[in-house]
C-alpha cells in the first residue's frame, strides 16, 4: 500500500462500504476529462461520473477558472439578510431553464437536503393554506432520495435504511411502474400505480407525491416511461396534490434533456436539484417551487415563514461553478455529445436483450443499465465486486449497484471508450 492508502486504512471511514471486507481503495492522483489517473491501474475511464456529479469532465478549465475568480472576490457570506451576484444570477438561470411554472429557488448544500426542503415546504404549504389535514407524503417503492431522516423516510422501501425505521415519519408507498427493453406490460403497470394513488387520495390527507422522474437511480437505474409522468401530473393536478420531482440525479442532461421533466413534457410543483449542478466541482443544491407555493409563505408575521437554512447556503464559489457549468451546455454543444452517447447506448442495449445471463436491459439519454441474472440479486450481490475488478483491470471505473451494471459517463467521453466498455461487458458475460 502507498502512504496515502496506509493513512486511509488507519484514519478514514468510507461511505456505503463494509470496511472489514472492502479491498484497498483505488488511489486517485489526478483527473482530466473522462480520465482518472490512478496509482495502481494508470489512466482509468470514469464511467460513472464519480457518483453521477461530473458533467463536462474532470478539471474542466472553464469551471476551474470561474471558481478561482470568485474565490478572490467573495468566498462566502451568510445568506440570511444578504445576497450576492452569483446566487442571484444562478437563480435567474435555473428558472429560465426549468420547466414552466417554477419561479423561486431555495438553496441548500446536497441532494438529501434539497429533498428535506421540498418535503418541509410541501407540508407547511398546506398548513399555511389552512388545510393541516394534508400531512401525508406518497412515494414510490424502490425510490432513493438521500440519507437524512426525511429523505430516508420517503426512500424507506429502497432497502438501505431498515435499521433506522423507528425514526421515519409515516409515508405511503405505491408501485413504481418499472419498464425495460422488450417489456409489453408497461401500460398495465402504470395503471396499477395510478389506481393505488387514487385510493390513497380518497382520504384527502395527501400533501405531496415525490418521484425520481424517469429513472430511480440508486435502486438499480430502474426506468419508467415519459407517458407515466404525464399521467402522474394529470392525477396530482386533478387531486390538488403537490408533485415533487427529485431530479438530483436525472437533472442537467442525464436523460437526454436538461431535466427529466422536460423530456416528459411536464412541470412539477417542486423540483430538487444537486449532483451535477456545479459540474462535479463543489457541493450545492437547489429546490425550485412555483409562485403559488412561495406566496403561501408570505405574511405579516414570522409564523408563516419557512424556517430552514444551512451555513453554506448559496455559497458564492459554488454558485459561480454552477453558472460556468450551465454555460458549457451551449458553448460546447453538450446536447450533441449526449445524443451521441444515447445512440451508442441504445444500439448496444439491443445486443443484450435476449442474452441468457441478462435479466433486463435499458437505456435512456446518457444512462445505460443492465441486470445480470444472479441468485443473490440486490445491492449486496457478490457479483458487484467481481464486476468492479473486471473493469478496473481494463482501465475503467464502474460501481455496480449489486447485480446491476450501469454506465453514466461524463459527456466528454469518447465513443471509442464507450465501445471499449461494451467490449468489457461482453467479456464479463463470456
Amino acid at each position: 500500500m502507498s502512504v496515502t492508502q496506509e493513512r486511509d486504512a488507519t484514519y478514514l471511514w468510507h461511505p456505503f462500504t463494509q470496511q472489514k471486507t472492502a479491498p484497498v481503495p483505488m488511489e486517485i492522483l489526478s483527473a482530466n476529462a473522462e480520465y482518472l489517473n490512478t496509482k495502481e491501474f494508470g489512466s482509468v475511464v470514469d464511467l460513472i461520473s464519480s457518483w453521477w456529479v461530473t458533467l463536462h469532465g474532470h478539471a474542466h478549465p472553464v469551471i476551474a477558472q470561474a471558481i478561482a475568480r470568485q474565490a478572490q472576490t467573495l468566498e462566502h457570506v451568510i445568506f440570511a439578510g444578504c445576497t450576492h451576484a452569483p446566487a442571484a444570477n444562478l437563480g435567474a438561470a435555473l428558472i429560465s431553464a426549468a420547466p414552466s411554472g417554477l419561479a423561486r429557488v431555495f438553496y441548500s448544500d446536497n441532494g438529501s437536503t434539497s429533498v428535506e426542503v421540498a418535503l418541509k415546504m410541501s407540508l407547511q404549504f398546506w398548513q399555511n393554506k389552512g388545510q393541516s389535514q394534508r400531512k401525508r407524503i406518497v412515494a414510490f417503492c424502490g425510490g432513493y432520495h438521500g440519507d437524512t431522516v426525511g429523505s430516508m423516510s420517503v426512500g424507506a422501501e429502497c432497502g438501505f435504511f431498515d435499521k433506522f425505521r423507528s425514526m421515519f415519519f409515516p409515508v405511503d408507498f405505491v408501485t413504481f411502474p418499472e419498464t425495460f427493453l422488450g417489456d409489453i406490460m408497461a401500460e398495465d403497470h402504470e395503471q396499477q400505480a395510478i389506481c393505488e394513488l387514487e385510493k390513497l387520495a380518497e382520504s384527502g390527507e395527501v400533501a405531496a407525491i415525490i418521484i425520481e422522474p424517469l429513472v430511480q437511480g440508486a435502486s438499480g437505474m430502474r426506468m419508467c416511461r415519459p407517458e407515466f409522468l404525464r399521467k402522474l401530473r394529470a392525477f396530482s393536478s386533478g387531486s390538488n396534490i403537490l408533485l415533487i420531482f427529485d431530479e438530483v440525479m436525472t437533472g442537467f442532461g442525464r436523460t437526454g434533456a436538461l431535466f427529466a421533466a422536460g423530456r416528459a413534457g411536464v412541470s412539477p410543483d417542486v423540483m430538487c436539484l444537486s449532483k451535477g449542478i456545479t459540474g462535479g466541482f463543489l457541493p450545492l443544491s437547489a429546490t425550485l417551487v412555483t409562485s403559488d407555493i412561495f406566496e403561501a409563505f408570505l405574511g405579516d408575521s414570522f409564523d408563516s415563514a419557512f424556517v430552514h437554512g444551512h451555513s453554506y447556503t448559496a455559497n458564492p464559489i459554488s454558485c459561480a461553478a454552477a453558472l460556468a457549468s450551465l454555460s458549457l451546455f451551449e458553448s460546447e454543444n453538450t446536447f450533441a455529445k449526449i445524443s451521441q452517447i444515447e445512440n451508442v447506448f441504445a444500439e448496444n442495449a439491443k445486443r443484450f436483450v435476449n442474452h441468457p445471463k441478462v435479466k433486463s436491459v435499458r437505456a435512456l439519454g446518457a444512462i445505460f443499465a443492465l441486470d445480470f441474472c444472479a441468485a443473490d440479486g440486490g445491492y449486496s450481490s457478490r457479483l458487484g465486486p467481481e464486476i468492479r475488478r473486471h473493469f478496473a483491470h481494463r482501465g475503467m471505473l464502474v460501481r455496480p449497484l449489486g447485480n446491476t451494471l450501469y454506465f453514466l459517463p461524463p459527456y466528454c467521453v469518447s465513443i471509442e471508450n464507450l465501445e471499449k466498455a461494451f467490449v468489457g461487458l461482453q467479456e464479463f458475460l463470456g
